[in-house]
């Protein structure tokens, strides 16, 4: 997040102190029209859970999801109609380039 320079008019939100709403789960789905890219396998429910040997539909990701913040993937960046997934260099460089027009 620091690497990006995120600008002040962005809102930033803490998902662990304010969780993320079913509606605005939605706004996200409605960029990815995926449930499933929104969601983080690194979570440690998921190992604990054992959802790796389970095969999860869409509005499974989406009740775990809502269920509990880690198994959301962060950070999310929406920056008008583009949206940034995790952390990896392609979709950090990415972001940049969205936010600063480089």
């Amino acid at each position: 997040m620091d690497e990006i320079k995120i600008p002040s008019s962005f809102i930033k939100q803490d998902i662990k102190v304010q969780g993320i709403t079913a509606e605005e789960l939605d706004e996200l789905f409605n960029l990815t029209d995926s449930y499933e890219e929104l969601f983080s396998r690194r979570a440690k429910l998921y190992q604990e859970r054992n959802l790796k040997d389970e095969e999860l539909l869409e509005e499974d990701y989406k009740g775990l999801i809502l269920e509990h913040y880690t198994f959301l993937k962060r950070p999310v960046i929406v920056n008008n109609d583009e949206i940034f997934i995790g952390s990896s260099p392609k979709t950090v460089a990415a972001a940049k380039k969205s936010i600063h027009n480089n």
